[in-house]
């Protein structure tokens, strides 16, 4: 990316940011959840929703009454944040703690997805995302369904990434004290999936297995 604009660089540890495609969009197709900041009315508000990447955007859908895709799809600035933990750093003092994670920001507007199959499409996109190869199995989503949710499509043009791994930063007073220092994995994993009352007797399809 080029011309970094500066509200893309960070104030601390710039060293850590990535402004690289490959990187970027490593990130966004690992999370399953980002959260759209915008202010209405001089009013900060903060959403947590599920996203997926296609080639150079990022979806999400809502109901087309909701409040606040309303609000988001007048293609007002937001912001877009995404976060992955992968370990928490444990030093010798509290001031070195720290976490292992991925990032990206995104600064961006919202483009209404008027098109019928391109919006269908995003639905895909997006359930496949949550839980790969689903879409083929569930029954095809109906018209009207369509119809009642709203999809939004958003630019990563101006986005950045910040990065943090490996161990502690102690300084260099604290290395040789005997107090436990290194890393405490967080991952994140899928477990086995529980069936509902509905499902106890259908086995379970291969794409949950």
């Amino acid at each position: 990316m080029k011309n970094i604009p500066p509200h893309l660089i960070p104030s601390r540890l710039p060293k850590r940011a990535h402004y690289d495609y490959e990187t970027i969009y490593s990130i966004l197709d690992e999370a399953l959840f980002c959260t759209i900041s915008f202010v209405v009315d001089d009013r900060p508000f903060a959403i947590p929703t599920a996203f997926v990447r296609y080639e150079d955007k990022i979806y999400i859908h809502g109901s087309v009454g909701s409040h606040f895709i309303r609000e988001i799809e007048k293609g007002i600035p937001v912001c877009i944040s995404v976060m992955l933990t992968d370990a928490l750093v444990v030093a010798k003092s509290a001031f070195s703690h720290s976490v292992n994670y991925r990032s990206v920001t995104i600064f961006s507007n919202a483009e209404k997805i008027e098109d019928f199959e391109t919006k269908a499409a995003a639905f895909e996109w997006l359930t496949n995302k949550i839980v790969p190869n689903r879409w083929s199995y569930l029954r095809p989503m109906k018209k009207n369904e369509v119809l009642k949710t709203t999809a939004l499509a958003f630019s990563i043009e101006e986005a950045s990434a910040k990065v943090r791994s490996g161990m502690p930063k102690d300084e260099e007073e604290d290395l040789e004290l005997p107090i436990w220092s290194g890393l405490i994995p967080i991952p994140v994993q899928r477990l086995q999936a529980i069936p509902d009352d509905t499902s106890k007797d259908i086995q379970l399809p291969a794409h949950l297995q």
